[in-house]
C-alpha cells in the first residue's frame, strides 16, 4: 500500500468494500464512500482487501448522502476512518476548512499517517477562471492535495479548467480536477496529462457516484493510452 499522489492515481469509487477484488486489477485505491454506506467504520475494521483507502464522507449539502445530525459528527466519524491502517486519504471539503470545523479532522488524519485531500464541488456550473484558480490555491493551502470539481457547459469550460491544473501543477502543486457532466467527460480521461493527480470510476458503471463518469476498466484503458 502507499498513496502519496506525486503520480496520477485511479480510485475506484464504492459504497462496498466488497467491491474491493473487481477492481484491483484496474484501480490503485478504493474510494471509500462512507455517507453512501451503511455502517462505514464497521465496515472499515473488517476490510482486508489490498488497495489503500481513500475515505470520503460526503456531506449533503456537497452532494453527498451523509446527513448526521450535526456536522461534528460527520467530520468525527471521518477522523476516526483515518485511524484505520487501510484509510491512506481522507477527502474533507474546503467549505469545512472554511467554517472553521475541518482543522481538528485533519490534522487526527496526518497524525495517523493519512494524506488529507482539501476538495470542492460545484455541480451547477463553472464559474470563473479567477474564481477556480482562488479556490483550488486554498483547496491547496488547507489539503496536501486540492481538489476541485466544477460541472461543465460547453468544451470550453474544460479548457479553462485544465489551464489551471496544469498551471498549478507544474509550479509543484498536488491537484485533483475534473469536469462533471457530459461536456466535461473527457476530462476525467485526459485531466492527468495536465498534472492532475487523482481520478476517480465505479467499478459498476451504474453506480456512478458523480456525473459523467467512465467505469472504472474505461477511464483506466483511456488514461494509459493517452499518458
Amino acid at each position: 500500500m502507499g498513496l502519496d499522489f506525486d503520480s496520477f492515481t485511479l480510485a475506484a469509487s464504492t459504497a462496498d468494500l466488497g467491491e474491493e477484488p473487481r477492481a484491483r486489477e484496474r484501480a490503485d485505491c478504493v474510494e471509500f464512500r462512507m455517507d453512501l454506506a451503511a455502517d462505514s467504520l464497521t465496515a472499515l475494521a473488517s476490510y482486508t482487501g489490498d488497495l489503500p483507502i481513500i475515505a470520503t464522507n460526503r456531506a449533503d449539502w456537497e452532494g453527498g448522502g451523509a446527513d448526521e445530525p450535526s456536522e461534528e459528527r460527520r467530520l468525527d466519524d471521518l477522523a476516526r476512518a483515518a485511524e484505520f491502517d487501510s484509510v491512506e486519504a481522507v477527502d474533507v471539503e474546503l467549505a469545512a476548512f472554511d467554517s472553521g470545523a475541518a482543522e481538528e479532522t485533519a490534522a487526527h488524519a496526518r497524525d495517523h499517517g493519512a494524506n488529507v485531500i482539501a476538495s470542492a464541488h460545484d455541480f451547477e456550473g463553472t464559474p470563473g477562471t479567477d474564481e477556480m484558480r482562488e479556490t483550488l490555491e486554498r483547496a491547496i493551502e488547507y489539503g496536501d492535495i486540492g481538489k476541485l470539481a466544477v460541472r461543465a457547459e460547453e468544451p470550453g469550460d474544460v479548457l479553462v479548467l485544465l489551464s489551471i491544473t496544469y498551471d498549478l501543477a507544474r509550479k509543484g502543486n498536488r491537484v485533483a480536477t475534473m469536469a462533471m457532466g457530459e461536456a466535461g467527460r473527457h476530462s476525467r480521461a485526459v485531466a492527468p496529462i495536465y498534472g492532475s493527480k487523482i481520478g476517480y470510476a465505479p467499478v459498476d458503471p451504474d453506480e456512478a457516484t458523480a456525473p459523467g463518469q467512465y467505469d472504472l476498466a474505461t477511464l483506466r484503458e483511456l488514461v494509459d493510452r493517452l499518458r
